[in-house]
C-alpha cells in the first residue's frame, strides 16, 4: 500500500496542553513506532493552544487497519488516556509531499 500521511491539529484545553505533550511523547510514540507507524515531528502553538502533528504509514495493509490495530492493543488500553480529556476539537487531514 502507499504511504498515507496525515496532518493532525488538536485543540487542547486551556491550562492542559503541556500535560498533553508529555503525554504523547512518553505513551502515545513508543507505542505507534512500535506499531510500525513514522511520526515526523510535533508542535504546540502556545497562542492557541494546540497540538500539531504528523503520522504517516505505509505497510501491508492500509492507514485505518493500522489505525485500527493501535487502538485494539492491549498496551493502548493499558495507557488509560482518554485522548477527549484533553481536546477540545481536532482536524485531520490527509497530505501529500510535494517537496
Amino acid at each position: 500500500m502507499p504511504k498515507t500521511t496525515q496532518l493532525r491539529t488538536y485543540t487542547i484545553r486551556e491550562g492542559l496542553l503541556e500535560e498533553w505533550a508529555e503525554k504523547w511523547r512518553e505513551l502515545i510514540v513508543p507505542l505507534r513506532l512500535k506499531l510500525g507507524f513514522e511520526l515526523p515531528g510535533a508542535w504546540l502553538d502556545h497562542e492557541r493552544s494546540r497540538f500539531i502533528w504528523v503520522i504517516s504509514y505505509e505497510g501491508e495493509d492500509s492507514f485505518e487497519e493500522a489505525n485500527e490495530r493501535y487502538w485494539a492493543s492491549p498496551e493502548r488500553e493499558a495507557m488509560g488516556l482518554d485522548p477527549f480529556a484533553y481536546l477540545v476539537d481536532r482536524d485531520v487531514r490527509v497530505v501529500e509531499n510535494v517537496y
